[in-house]
């Protein structure tokens, strides 16, 4: 359904059962669940879908190891659950992760559990080989019924060493354990969206719209794309903005009835590194590990990359965030540490994001003791108007949990029925997933004509939805990209199909092309073409779009214009063209990889 066709839909019927706001997972995953239980219901983003905290998680889906020294077990009970759910229902984008930890002592840390237990804030020492195999034979103790992954096992140095040389050779230890991590979360997020509205007509949902109450108490949506707007009389609503719930109960109550503040949330800030050396050196696993400070970090291998993070500091304001220089000089330092022979160049920075989490407020002094699960509240409004139901806290992994609770609770305050779980339900590309991804494969290239090797690109990205996409892309002539990954018909199809405005839509959260440091300005370029003509634009629409995207990919990705420029087709940084050489710059090699997704555990 176009926005123009929810706008005129509202305008004819404006009476909508539930009235969601917050396109990030959590608000996605609510949506999904409302429609698939029949309600009437309108999901309502001001940016674009998963813009948010959404699009700047750590890509792990864990359940959480250090949560267990917060004491929230059924947390990390819950996660878990959900973890597992996500290797089932959507495995074209989770896979496991074997996760290992460099211990350097024996008996640190030991107090920690005691401190948070008699209430105290001190902030936690380093954790020893004991307390962090404490925590995970709990792990293996929560997961032991479903056993989809091998249980923890030790290292000593010599062995650690042996496996890992690039690792600090302080360590004592090692413990390696599995987890799981996500490819694309916010094409999971476009999923759930799209699962939604295929299941119910009644469920409709826009983006870069807005929803606030009027001076008469009306509740007014506003398009910021072509400024209209129009009335909805919602019986209730959800607000899952995440980290924005209190800047958003400030457009839904009068100041009267205003509701104190929720919401406490932290920054976390990632860098993607692109070093072959870092890279080998990870030899397929995260490393997760203790910086001097105390304060855990990740590293672990990301579409052809290294992700590394995160930073923890409390914010006041969700908008706008970034990392700053000071938080990429810790993350750096962080890495120095754990491998301290590994150098990093300013320009192997090729991507940077931060985002903040959806924290409860709390006065606890130390940003690690807050807690990270996540619950629901009712708040009324006045003068018979529909109540407020916001949804706190919540973690990426435990999306599908946290929407479940959300939908029941307005399930039961609407007088209906749930008609059925989503627990074993598979996610977008998840479903029919073949247990033999060759042969399947094989099927669609014979079916499509586009041969094996496209087909199985598309199905690294897509999954199972591969060949929908497929079938799109040869009804009509095609032609390349100057990214050799994607064609201009595959492009197309994501513009019409997937609620794309903006050309950071596409560039940033449809596809991984910024991300994974493969985007050239001769790809945005070429994009933003097809998208232009798409929306007929004109040409100050098309260099304002321009424009507008290549601060943002500046100010808030730290990406640096002369490397985009240098870099080749293959989205390949090429030092020379940068300094200016006359050699040749551009050099072949084979497109990088989702990465390995397949469901053998080492």
């Amino acid at each position: 359904m176009k926005r123009e066709e929810v706008f005129d839909g509202l305008r004819r019927s404006p009476k909508v059962d539930v009235c969601v706001i917050g396109g990030g997972i959590n608000g996605l995953s609510v949506f999904r669940e409302l429609a698939l239980q029949g309600i009437n219901v309108l999901l309502v983003e001001k940016n674009d879908y998963c813009s948010g905290a959404s699009s700047a998680l750590s890509r792990m889906v864990h359940g959480g190891l250090r949560y267990l020294e917060n004491g929230e077990f059924n947390l990390v009970k819950e996660s878990l659950v959900e973890r597992d759910r996500l290797l089932r229902n959507a495995p074209h984008m989770v896979a496991p992760l074997p996760t290992t930890v460099p211990v350097f002592s024996i008996f640190s840390g030991l107090a920690n559990g005691a401190v948070r237990f008699l209430g105290l804030t001190r902030k936690p020492s380093r954790r020893g080989a004991i307390a962090i195999k404490s925590g995970l034979t709990i792990y293996d103790f929560l997961t032991r019924k479903r056993a989809l992954m091998p249980k923890h096992r030790f290292r000593g140095r010599r062995a650690s060493l042996a496996k890992w040389p690039a690792l600090n050779p302080a360590i004592k230890s090692s413990a390696t354990y599995h987890d799981a991590w996500v490819s694309h979360p916010e094409r999971i997020g476009i999923e759930l969206l799209q699962d939604g509205l295929a299941a119910n007509v009644f469920a409709r949902a826009i983006n870069y719209a807005e929803l606030s109450r009027d001076a008469a108490g009306r509740f007014i949506v506003r398009d910021h794309i072509d400024g209209t707007s129009v009335t909805v009389k919602p019986n209730l609503i959800i607000n899952a903005t995440g980290g924005w719930i209190d800047v958003a109960n400030a457009t839904l109550f009068s100041q009267s009835t205003l509701p104190t503040p929720l919401m406490g949330g932290t920054k976390g800030s990632h860098l993607i590194i692109d070093n072959p050396e870092l890279l080998a050196a990870l030899d397929g696993h995260m490393i997760y590990y203790e910086n001097e400070d105390g304060r855990v970090c990740i590293l672990f291998p990301y579409l052809g990359k290294v992700l590394i993070g995160s930073t923890d500091i409390r914010v006041d304001s969700p908008e706008n965030v970034a990392c700053t220089p000071e938080e990429r000089d810790y993350i750096l330092q962080s890495l120095a540490f754990v491998l301290p022979a590994i150098k990093i160049r300013s320009e192997e920075i090729v991507f940077q994001f931060s985002g903040v989490r959806p924290l409860p407020a709390s006065k606890d002094q130390f940003t690690g003791r807050i807690p990270r699960d996540h619950f629901c509240t009712f708040i009324e409004q006045e003068n018979d108007g529909p109540p407020v139901l916001c949804m706190i806290g919540g973690k990426w992994t435990t999306f599908r949990s946290f929407g479940e609770l959300a939908a029941d609770m307005v399930l039961t305050r609407l007088g209906r029925q749930r008609r059925l779980l989503t627990t074993d339900r598979a996610i977008g590309g998840g479903r029919a997933f073949p247990a033999n991804t060759t042969d399947w494969i094989s099927r669609v290239a014979a079916k499509t004509e586009l041969g094996d090797d496209r087909i199985n690109q598309l199905f690294q990205r897509y999954g199972t939805d591969a060949e929908t996409i497929a079938r799109f892309i040869t009804a009509d002539n095609d032609e390349t990209m100057p990214h050799p990954g994607y064609s201009r018909r595959e492009i197309l199809f994501l513009i019409r199909n997937e609620a794309v405005e903006n050309l950071d839509d596409i560039l940033l959260r449809r596809t991984t092309l910024a991300i994974s440091g493969e985007l050239s300005l001769t790809m945005t370029e070429a994009v933003l073409d097809l998208l232009a003509t798409e929306k007929e634009w004109p040409t100050a629409r098309r260099n304002d779009a321009r424009a507008v995207f290549l601060r943002l990919l500046t100010e808030r990705h730290g990406a640096d214009i002369a490397v985009l420029n240098a870099r080749n087709e293959e989205g390949e940084y090429d030092e020379k063209q940068q300094q200016g050489s006359d050699e040749p710059s551009f050099r072949q090699r084979a497109l990088p990889r989702r990465g390995d997704r397949s469901r053998r555990v080492q």
